[in-house]
């Protein structure tokens, strides 16, 4: 089911009071707005909105038997991937890059925002379908530089049903696939990246893959591996 409305503050903080005051949301359940006045990204930073944009998020509620929750990640990533692709000429353009952002070319194109709410985790997307609001340090890209801008609406539909299927494949097929269709979509290993990390440090290396939990491996320049379990990664 999707709900639509006109303006909110953040949809992600919707479902999290929801959560809080005993609303049983359903998976499948999401909550778009047509513009947020309190949009988040990631490291607390300020996601500006843009009409015709998308801006939407969904619960999940990760079981005993699923796999690791921070895999969530991954599995929205090509979620999104999945919807997207169809509406580029050239979907080679189109790259995920880790943790939670997709590219087009070295812009980036949309965001992806997961927080804990007690036993469920609401997974917030941001997609730049009509315009591209500035993001301080990055380059941003919209849909509509490619062409008319599709309809948010539709675009819409065509996210939650990605987001179903990829949400079962994930729970039945397990992380192993997973982890090998998210590195066929994103940029090759050896990559130059640079990890400012949550402590506020830097370190630089080359993309070297996953690990099994889904932590970005970053080869040093001595030759050594680090997994990297949070931080803000930069191409180049």
């Amino acid at each position: 089911m999707l709900t639509f409305v006109p303006e909110t503050g953040s949809t992600n903080a919707d479902l999290a009071a929801a959560l809080r005051g005993g609303e049983r949301l359903s998976e499948g359940a999401w909550l778009i707005a047509d513009r947020q006045t309190a949009g988040r990204g990631r490291q607390g930073r300020q996601w500006f909105d843009s009409t015709g944009n998308f801006m939407g998020s969904t619960v999940v509620r990760p079981g005993p038997h699923d796999p690791p929750a921070p895999t969530l990640a991954l599995m929205t990533g090509l979620a999104l991937y999945e919807a997207v692709a169809p509406l580029i000429a050239e979907p080679a353009a189109l790259s995920l890059k880790w943790p939670n952002d997709l590219l087009l070319g070295r812009a980036k194109f949309a965001g992806i925002l997961l927080e804990r709410e007690g036993e469920a985790v609401i997974v917030g997307i941001g997609v730049n379908l009509a315009a591209a609001p500035p993001v301080d340090g990055r380059e941003t890209v919209a849909l509509s530089a490619l062409g008319p801008a599709p309809s948010r609406d539709a675009f819409a539909h065509a996210l939650a049903q990605s987001f179903d299927r990829e949400l079962e494949r994930w729970r039945t097929v397990g992380t192993e696939p997973l982890l090998r269709r998210w590195l066929a979509a994103a940029h090759p290993v050896g990559t130059p990246l640079s990890v400012h990390e949550p402590a506020g440090g830097k370190i630089s290396g080359t993309f070297a893959g996953l690990d099994p939990d889904g932590s970005l491996l970053l080869r040093l320049e001595d030759g050594s591996v680090r997994p990297i379990h949070a931080g803000d990664v930069m191409l180049g």
